[in-house]
């Protein structure tokens, strides 16, 4: 995208479903229909496209170990009711399987393998199986372990140095630890984001993009607490250390179900849909780390997006950061002090909203290319942090 020959692509439009609590009022929803509700809406919303005329449909996916097995994207083209020649394709990067989903369908179209093309994410954390091993030997006479395939760690291999390994909720501990971050910090950090969310979805911020299924009653995200305060987020556990811990269920990102979609374009297909768009896509990076502080890995990604963008720190508008866990997002925006934090995560983050894995990065996408819309202007941009050690950024334009 940063290739002087490459076309531009814009993102058209964007939509998500409201997120839901694991467990709660999408735990009846397959995550295939999640993924099929989100296409057919982005569609329908542009009537004067052919959907004949879709090129790919690349959906990211963190699971795959149940309903969404193979190939979830193609599942939702199917689903949806697009006709049968439009392919599809389901991509993982842990967490930033959404907005890899989006960089990779931008790139087919800068470099003019497709005009129009979906890109969005998926996840059913609430019907996540648990998977069995297969035994090494028929007929085994003992005991099988089951695994959860929900989140985290699981089979193992023991060749993984074990530092490697640790729970995510421990490697937010290590990054608070190596930043000297408080629990108070964690705290008021993740009472912003609900009190943002709550103002959000009060003020209409997000109607423009939440399309409710029309068969459930969830018309809001479902893990939002209008009335949470630092007094009841004190009152709460360390989950991950008993001792000394300062990460806890009120300021990490809870388990969600959720899916988002979006549009894009070159100018040929823009011309297609006969709409403005929302935002350009400008650059992206990944990027590396230690397993263990996966949390960091935003820090190199965003300052290489932004190299290659051309921009710089001071120039971005507004900045959605994954906030898997307040420590770990504090550790990030600790490391930019150039970037000023009034614009991060203004409409809340994931700490209220949710983090359905293999969407979450497709919600941060499309939540930026609104906000640059209603802005009118200016530079936005996209990050996640990944298990096991990445980092994704994406900037976006108007």
């Amino acid at each position: 995208m940063t290739d002087p020959r490459a076309r531009d692509v814009y993102i058209v439009d964007a939509v998500r479903t409201p997120v839901g609590k694991y467990g709660g009022a999408l735990a009846a929803i397959r995550p295939d229909d999640l993924a099929a509700h989100v296409v057919r809406a982005l569609v329908d919303r542009t009537p004067d496209l052919d959907p004949a005329r879709i090129d790919d449909v690349c959906f990211g996916d963190a699971n795959g170990a149940g309903e969404d097995n193979r190939n979830v994207a193609r599942m939702a083209v199917l689903l949806a009711g697009l006709p049968v020649t439009v392919p599809g394709v389901t991509v993982n990067r842990l967490c930033g399987s959404g907005l890899e989903a989006v960089i990779q369908a931008a790139r087919a179209i800068a470099h003019g393998d497709a005009h129009i093309a979906v890109a969005g994410g998926v996840e059913s954390m609430s019907r996540a199986p648990y998977v069995l091993r297969k035994p090494e030997r028929a007929f085994p006479a003992g005991h099988q372990e089951m695994f959860s395939s929900t989140l985290g760690w699981r089979m193992v291999n023991p060749r993984m140095a074990p530092e490697w390994t640790v729970a995510l909720g421990e490697g937010a501990e290590l990054i608070a630890d190596r930043h000297g971050i408080t629990r108070e910090q964690q705290d008021v950090f993740a009472l912003a984001s609900h009190q943002k969310a709550v103002r959000a979805w009060r003020e209409g911020a997000y109607d423009d993009e939440v399309v409710p299924l029309p068969e459930v009653d969830l018309p809001r995200d479902e893990t939002i607490r209008e009335a949470s305060s630092l007094e009841s987020l004190s009152k709460l556990k360390p989950v991950f250390r008993a001792a000394g811990g300062t990460v806890t269920a009120g300021n990490s990102s809870p388990l969600n179900d959720g899916a988002a979609a979006l549009l894009l374009v070159d100018e040929e297909g823009l011309r297609a849909t006969g709409r403005e768009p929302l935002a350009r896509i400008r650059a992206s990076a990944v990027t590396g780390i230690e397993p263990q502080l996966f949390g960091l890995g935003p820090v190199e990604a965003v300052r290489r997006a932004l190299e290659r963008a051309g921009r710089g720190f001071a120039e971005v508008t507004t900045c959605e950061l994954n906030e898997a866990f307040a420590a770990q997002a504090l550790g990030c925006l600790g490391q930019w002090p150039e970037l000023d934090p009034a614009v991060v995560n203004p409409r809340g983050g994931a700490i209220a909203i949710g983090h359905p894995l293999g969407a979450s990065g497709a919600r941060l996408a499309g939540a930026v290319a609104h906000q640059l819309a209603a802005a009118g202007s200016g530079t936005g941009l996209a990050a996640l942090c990944i298990g096991v050690g990445q980092g994704l950024a994406l900037v976006l334009e108007r």
